[in-house]
C-alpha cells in the first residue's frame, strides 16, 4: 500500500495535514506559528482578533489528577491585547513564507454589521485562507455582548454569520459554544446563516478549585476571581458528544476541538465527523513538537487499517452512535478474569460489591487449576523456564526459581470469581482492573432475536392511550 496521505481540504481550505492549532495563547504571535509550521503542524487559527482588552493576572488553574499535571485547565485570558494591526501585518507575513499551510483568523467584534465587514476585509487582505468566528468564550468578552452572548442565541449566530457572509470571499467556520443545552440548534443557525463550516467546541464555563487557605477560587486576582473555560484532556468527552451530535444532524464541516493530546484523540474526533482537529492545552503544556507524534501516529494507523487518506475512515463512527432505545437488549457479555494475569489486588471485586452488581467472589481454594497449567502460569515461572533453556554461569539467587518456585504467583484463593449468572456485563470491574487485558468481557448467546426498546414497546405504546390523549 502506498504511504497515506494526510493532507485535508475543509470547507475550501487546504492544509497539509489535519492538525491545526486552535486560537489561544500557542497561536498569539506570527513568531510562535512560524515556529509551529517548522515543527510540523498543518494549520493554525490566530488568536482572537478584536479591539485589544487589557488582560488580567493571573490567568490560569487547572485539576490535576494522580499526579498528571493538567488533567483540565481553566483561564479567564481574553481575546488577543496586541493592536488588530499589528497582528495582520504579521498574519501576511506568515501566509507569504508558508503559503500552503492554513492561516485562520479568528475574530471577536462588536455585534454591529459595518465593524464585522471591516473586520473581514482587513483580515482576508491580509492573506487569511479562512475566517473564524468566536462565538463561543464564556468570559469577559460575553459580559460585553460578545463570545458566548452571541453563540447562546441563535438569532444572533444566524444574523452575525450572515452579515460575514456579505462580505467574506473566504470560507467562514463559526465556533460553537458548549454551553448550551443543544449545540444542534446552534449549528443550525450557523448553517441557516450561510456558515461554511463549524469548529466545536470552545471551553466550558468552570471554577476549577478554591484555595482552603485563602478562601478565593482559583485563579487569584488580588483576591477574586471568576469564572472561566476550561478545556483539556478532561473535556474530551463532552466534545466528542457534541461533534457526533453535530455530524448526525446537518452536513456540515466540522473542526474538532476539546482535549486533543495525541493522534488516538484526533482519530476519533474524526471518525465522528471531523475533518480536521485543533489542539490548544496540549501544546500549552508539552510544546509544538508534539505534532511530531500525532503525524507518525495517525499515519501508521492508517497504514495498518489500508486508509488511503482522511476522507477513508472520517465520520465512520456516526452511524453507529445511536439512542438508546436504538440499542440490542438481548446482547449480553460477562466479566472473564485470566488467572494468569491477576494480581489479587481485590479492586475488581471491592468495585463490584460496592458499586454494582455484587457478581464477583473469592471463595476459591488452593490447588490445582482444571486444565493445562498455563492457565495460572505466572510471569516469573515462564522467566525461570527461559532461563534454565540459556547455559550461564551458576548464580544461586537466580537458579532458584529455575527449581519451580513460583515468586509472584498470586495464590488461588487470592484470584476472584466471576458468577456468570449473576453477571450483567457493566464492565465496571475490567475498567478498575489495573493490569491490561486481565479482565476482558466475553460475548454469551442468549438464543434470542436482536430486540430493542422500542421494539419491546412498540405495541404497548398503540395500545395504551397516553395521559395527554386521554385529556
Amino acid at each position: 500500500m502506498r504511504e497515506p496521505k494526510l493532507d485535508v481540504n475543509f470547507a475550501g481550505i487546504a492544509s497539509p495535514n489535519p492538525f491545526w492549532l486552535a486560537s489561544a495563547p500557542p497561536t498569539n504571535t506570527g513568531e510562535q506559528i512560524m515556529r509551529a509550521f517548522d515543527a510540523g503542524w498543518g494549520g493554525a487559527v490566530w488568536k482572537t482578533i478584536g479591539e485589544p482588552v487589557t488582560n488580567v493576572s493571573s490567568r490560569y488553574s487547572s485539576i490535576d489528577w494522580q499526579g498528571q499535571r493538567m488533567m483540565g485547565l481553566n483561564n479567564i485570558e481574553l481575546i488577543s491585547d496586541r493592536p488588530i494591526e499589528v497582528n495582520l501585518r504579521e498574519m501576511a507575513e506568515v501566509k507569504r513564507r508558508y503559503p500552503k499551510h492554513a492561516v485562520i483568523a479568528s475574530l471577536m467584534v462588536e455585534s454591529k454589521r459595518e465593524t464585522w465587514h471591516d473586520i473581514v476585509r482587513r483580515s482576508e487582505d491580509a492573506g487569511a485562507d479562512g475566517l473564524e468566528l468566536n462565538f463561543g468564550c464564556p468570559h469577559g468578552m460575553s459580559e460585553r455582548g460578545m463570545g458566548s452572548a452571541v453563540g447562546q442565541v441563535p438569532e444572533y449566530t444566524e444574523m452575525i454569520t450572515a452579515w460575514v457572509k456579505e462580505k467574506a470571499r473566504t470560507p467562514v467556520i463559526v465556533k460553537l459554544t458548549p454551553n448550551i443545552t443543544d449545540i444542534r440548534v446552534m449549528a443550525r443557525a450557523a448553517k441557516q446563516g450561510g456558515a461554511d463550516a463549524v469548529s466545536a467546541i470552545n471551553t466550558i464555563n468552570s471554577i476549577t478549585s478554591v484555595d482552603l487557605d485563602t478562601l478565593t477560587a482559583r485563579p487569584n486576582v488580588d483576591g477574586k476571581s471568576s469564572h472561566g473555560g476550561y478545556c483539556g484532556p478532561a473535556v474530551k468527552p463532552i466534545a466528542l458528544n457534541m461533534v457526533q451530535q453535530i455530524a448526525s444532524d446537518i452536513d456540515i464541516p466540522i473542526s474538532g476541538i476539546g482535549g486533543v493530546a495525541t493522534w488516538r484523540d484526533a482519530a476519533e474526533f474524526i471518525l465522528l465527523g471531523s475533518g480536521t482537529v485543533q489542539v490548544c492545552t496540549a501544546a500549552m503544556h508539552y510544546g509544538y513538537r508534539i505534532v511530531e507524534d500525532m503525524i507518525d501516529g495517525l499515519a501508521t494507523w492508517m497504514r495498518e487499517k489500508s486508509y488511503a487518506s482522511i476522507e477513508d475512515f472520517r465520520g465512520l463512527s456516526v452511524p453507529r452512535v445511536t439512542e438508546w432505545k436504538h440499542l440490542n437488549l438481548n446482547y449480553k457479555i460477562i466479566a472473564h478474569i485470566n488467572e494468569s494475569k491477576c494480581i489479587g489486588c481485590d479492586l475488581c471485586m471491592i468495585a463490584c460489591w460496592d458499586g454494582a452488581h455484587q457478581c464477583i467472589h473469592r471463595d476459591r481454594v488452593s490447588g490445582e487449576v482444571n486444565g493445562p497449567v498455563e492457565l495460572h502460569t505466572a510471569p516469573s515461572v515462564i522467566e525461570a523456564v527461559s532461563r534454565a533453556s540459556i547455559a550461564v554461569t551458576p548464580i544461586a539467587k537466580l537458579d532458584a526459581s529455575a527449581t519451580g518456585t513460583a515468586y509472584g504467583l498470586t495464590p488461588l484463593e487470592r484470584i476472584p470469581r466471576v458468577d456468570e449468572t449473576e453477571c450483567v456485563g457493566c464492565n465496571l470491574c475490567s475498567l478498575v482492573c489495573p493490569v491490561e487485558e486481565c479482565i476482558t468481557m466475553v460475548e454469551v448467546p442468549t438464543g434470542r432475536e436482536p430486540e430493542t426498546w422500542e421494539e419491546r414497546t412498540r405495541g404497548a405504546s398503540c395500545a395504551v392511550p397516553s395521559p395527554m390523549m386521554e385529556q
